[in-house]
C-alpha cells in the first residue's frame, strides 16, 4: 500500500471523491488529515476551475488535504485519472499529520498528530506562467468562497 495526499476534487465531499470509493478502481482507505510540510501554490485554474498544486516547493501556503492508503491498482487508476504524466505528475512530499484514523496495519507505525509521513501527490510542473500569479489557497472546496465552481468531467 502507498500513501496518497489529496487536496482537491478527490477529497471527501468533493465532486470526484466517488472514484476513491469505487472498488473496481482498486482499494483506497482514508487514513487521516494533514497539510504539506512545505508551502506550495494551490491555485484554481483553467476553463474548468481545476485545483492545481504547482510544483514550486517553498512558495505559496501549506496545503490541507486528506491522506489515503491505496493499493497498486488504485495508484495506476489515479495516474490515468489525473492524466499523469501530462496533466499532473505524481511526486512525493512530506505531510504533517493533523488527525490519524487509519489502522496500524496501513503503515509500520501509526503516526501521531504532528508527525510527518511521506505521500505521493499529483502536482503540476508544467503550466502557463500566469498561473503563478493566481490567488494561492491553503485548502480547496469546489463550492468555496473563491467563487470558482469546479466544472465536473461529465459536464464538459
Amino acid at each position: 500500500m502507498a500513501l496518497v495526499f489529496v487536496y482537491g476534487t478527490l477529497k471527501r465531499g468533493q465532486p470526484n471523491h466517488k472514484v476513491l470509493l469505487d472498488d473496481t478502481n482498486g482499494c483506497a482507505a482514508f487514513q487521516g488529515q494533514g497539510h504539506t510540510v512545505e508551502p506550495y501554490p494551490l491555485v484554481i485554474a483553467g476553463e474548468h476551475n481545476i485545483p492545481r498544486l504547482l510544483n514550486l516547493p517553498g512558495q505559496g501556503r501549506c496545503v490541507a488535504g486528506e491522506i489515503y492508503a491505496v493499493d497498486e491498482r488504485m495508484l495506476r487508476f489515479l495516474d490515468e485519472f489525473e492524466g499523469c504524466p501530462d496533466m499532473y505528475q505524481r511526486t512525493s512530499l512530506r505531510v504533517v499529520v493533523l488527525q490519524w484514523e487509519g489502522a496500524p496495519s496501513a503503515l509500520q507505525e501509526t503516526p501521531a498528530a504532528g508527525r510527518t509521513v511521506q505521500c505521493f501527490v499529483y502536482s503540476t510542473a508544467t503550466y502557463p506562467p500566469e498561473w503563478v500569479h493566481l490567488p494561492y489557497h491553503d485548502s480547496y472546496d469546489s463550492q468555496g468562497k473563491h467563487g470558482l465552481p469546479y466544472n465536473p468531467r461529465e459536464n464538459r
